[in-house]
């Protein structure tokens, strides 16, 4: 007994030290990912003088690198049109994916497997691998400088009919088989039955949308010279060039983005999660 007793005690002990381990190293992961947004925010509060000063409380808050940012440059415009991109390419995006998504997921046609391992096989293929190409036939088309040229490429996420795909697969076939009886055509199953039961799955992909061409930047550099259509993160890319690397105004320009974004995910943020549990493959 007193053996037993010592090993029940000895197998605690080691479950404690290896749970210990992993919260710590946890917090160190936290630490690390959290580290550099302070470091922001704190370069933020800063004078240009202290900017790079090895306190990370500012000795002098001050408000004037936020002040000068929106109303020193047209970083008000720059914030609209990254809203308007990015809300524009998510409401299409969202309806082409859908139906792609339910084809692929319910209908029976003629290649829809290989169609299917086509759009897939893009996760391999990144933007800066295909941005050549792309930026040719933007510019033949005609969309260099415009809303089109910076909305259309984006419309097309692999993802998202992957996500669609394998969330519809998911779905009872009953519901669809009783709407067949109940006289309803493809269409009217899609948009009456699939769609309002797509709620969950759409708010996740919307947030993440949203947030992947909020944040774009290589895209948009390439596809605009115009500052009237610049977005967020090429306006603030400019600050360098312009105001000899104001890091001051860099960060307050930064600070100012990354607040909606952190205001979805903190809002958003089951239904995200919930999205990439559902991306498993059945």
């Amino acid at each position: 007994m007193p053996n037993d007793a010592s090993n029940a005690y000895l197998a605690r002990s080691q479950v404690t030290l290896v749970r210990c381990l992993w919260m710590l190293i946890a917090a160190i992961l936290a630490l690390m990912t959290l580290f550099p947004l302070l470091w922001m925010v704190s370069i933020a509060f800063k004078p240009a003088a202290e900017s790079f000063s090895s306190s990370l409380i500012p000795e002098a808050p001050t408000l004037d690198n936020f002040i000068y940012v929106l109303t020193g440059v047209p970083f008000i415009r720059y914030m609209l049109n990254s809203f308007l991109v990015s809300a524009t390419v998510t409401i299409v995006a969202l309806f082409f994916h859908t139906m792609a998504g339910y084809a692929l997921a319910r209908l029976r046609f003629p290649g829809r497997e290989i169609i299917f391992l086509a759009i897939f096989s893009t996760f391999l293929v990144s933007l800066p691998v295909v941005i050549v190409p792309l930026f040719i036939i933007v510019k033949a088309m005609g969309m260099i400088n415009s809303y089109a040229g910076l909305i259309i490429p984006a419309i097309f996420n692999a993802f998202g009919i992957f996500l669609l795909r394998q969330y519809y697969l998911s779905l009872p076939r009953e519901i669809e088989e009783a709407a067949v009886i109940d006289g309803a055509g493809y269409w009217r199953i899609y948009w009456s039955v699939i769609l309002p039961l797509s709620r969950p799955i759409m708010s996740a992909l919307a947030i993440l949308f949203f947030l992947a061409n909020w944040n774009s930047f290589l895209w948009p550099l390439t596809i605009t010279s115009n500052p009237n259509l610049w977005m967020v993160q090429v306006g603030i890319a400019n600050f360098k060039s312009q105001y000899s690397a104001s890091w001051n105004y860099m960060m307050a320009a930064s600070t100012i983005v990354a607040i909606p974004t952190l205001v979805l995910f903190v809002i958003f943020q089951r239904q995200i999660m919930d999205s990439l549990k559902t991306s498993g493959l059945k």
